[in-house]
This record gives C-alpha cells, structure tokens and sequence, in this order.
C-alpha cells in the first residue's frame, strides 16, 4: 500500500504526541514546543485516505548527527508497508549523518537490517518518592542569563549543540523546572524535571559527579514529593543505578539505544538521566 509521505505541520506534532501517549510512551504535557524548535523539517506524516495513519521524526541537529523517533503506525493499518515507507524517507532525509535512537527491545533485530548498531540499554525507572530539599546557594534555578553556560556544558552529553532545543526545553511553566548547580562559576551538574500525562519525568540529569547528581535530582524530585517520578538511565552508569535504588525507583522498562554510524562515545558514566527517548 503506497501512502503519501510529507512533512507535519506543527499541529499535526501534537497529533504524533497523542499517538505516542496512547502508545504509553507518557510524554511530557510542554514538550511540543521544544520538539518543534529542535527540527521544524524534522517530522513525517503518512497519509491514508481518511487522514494521518503514521508519522516518523527525524530531528537534525547539526550536518553530521540527527536522532530518529515518533516512529508509529496506528495499530489498524499495521502489516501495509507504511512503516517501511516512513523509515525510508527518514533515511533519506538522513543522508550521511550518525543517526542515534531508543528503539524497544522486540525490534533490535529489524534495526540491526536496517544497519543499526546496539550501543547499550537505556532503562526508565520510576517511583512515589519524598525527599527533603537540600540546601546550598550553588543549586539554582535556570535563568536566560544561564543558557549560553548550559548550552557548552550540555555539548558534553550530546554529540551536536542543540541551542534550540534548549532555549524551549528550559523554559519554566507549570510542571516544569530546570536546577543547575554552579560551582566556581562553572556549570558542574544540571537537570529538569516536567509534568507528563502520567507523574513527572526527570531529563535530562548531567553531572560531573555522583554527589552533583544526587542533589540535583533531589531539589527537582522534591517539588513534587508524592506523584509519580520516572528517570531514564544509561544501563552501564552504576552509579545513576545506585541513585535510583537509594530512592526506591524501581525498572519500568528498556529501550536500545543504536546508532547507524559510529558510536559518538558519549560519557555514559556522567549522564544519570538522558533527555528524551524521542529526541535523545
């Protein structure tokens, strides 16, 4: 079945953000605008003859990395080759870049054709917690007068600038704040946490230290102390392990992280939340 494939118009990403909630991805209530500012190009439509029947993104970062997500075909006209359709035009649109994404487990083969590499697992643990709020004039709230220093210290943890990306995401509203802390002047751990449509999700969690990322996590988890609160960690940070076993977080579930192209050898060790498993 041969389906129309073009671009989504911002309205229609709210759309994809819906289907990926009936998915039980629980996305964020305010990550659209982020999404959006990330890659407007970067989102794919399929269209049948009533409408949208599945979607793909392919968020561009720069001219040599790009991450893949939203990759969804409504259940119903599953089995028609539309995901096929989806994925090559995201290849396309792709070119040479390194192309990263979390994909669920049962799929690691499909991407492994497709020539996708499995990096590691990426682990979403989640829990009701209550913690005290630490102390400290270094733990700040996120200001615009911050962004050029978390822009450079966020470049660590990613393999392109995503300037963009951050200027939204980093926005406080309702459900969603981000806490850097500041030492000697320098950025030495930041993180946000924000509103889903089930509890709070806390990503990204970038720390230089395991005590860095401790107190972070703890002044935005206890903003929120009683609701659900759910963190995804590289598996192979056993540290961002013991931080969640410390706070009685228990496995929710696992995605591969996989990368068509060289692994770009992120410091796994330093990032105990990733952003996003839609746009890494």
């Amino acid at each position: 079945m041969q389906q129309q494939i073009r671009r989504a118009s911002r309205a229609e990403l709210d759309v994809m953000i819906e289907w990926a909630a009936e998915e039980g991805w629980n996305p964020g209530l305010g990550d659209v605008g982020a999404f959006w500012a990330a890659d407007p190009d970067g989102y794919w439509i399929a269209d049948g003859e009533d409408g949208p029947v599945g979607a793909i993104s392919l968020v561009r970062y720069n001219e040599n990395y790009a991450f893949l997500g939203f990759y969804i075909t409504r259940p119903e006209y599953r089995g028609k080759g539309i995901g096929r359709q989806l994925w090559q035009q995201a290849m396309a649109v792709a070119r040479n870049r390194i192309v990263g994404l979390d994909g669920v487990v049962a799929q690691q083969e499909n991407y492994r054709r497709s020539g996708f590499t499995y990096a590691h697992a990426n682990i979403r643990y989640g829990g009701v917690i209550d913690v005290i709020e630490p102390p400290g004039a270094d733990l700040l709230e996120v200001a615009p007068i911050h962004m050029s220093l978390l822009t450079e210290y966020d470049r660590r943890f990613v393999p392109a600038r995503r300037e963009a990306f951050l200027r939204e995401w980093l926005k406080s509203s309702d459900g969603r704040r981000s806490i850097l802390l500041l030492r000697d002047g320098a950025v030495a751990a930041y993180g946000t946490i924000r509103a889903c449509r089930n509890g709070f999700k806390i990503g990204p969690l970038f720390s230089d230290t395991e005590t860095g990322a401790d107190l972070v996590f703890r002044k935005l988890a206890a903003g929120v102390n009683g609701s659900e609160i759910y963190l995804d960690i590289p598996e192979p940070n056993a540290s961002a392990k013991a931080l969640c076993d410390r706070y009685n977080l228990r496995l929710v579930f696992e995605t591969a992280r996989m990368y068509r192209g060289p692994d770009p050898g992120l410091p796994l060790t330093r990032i105990y939340g990733i952003t996003t498993f839609e746009l890494g």
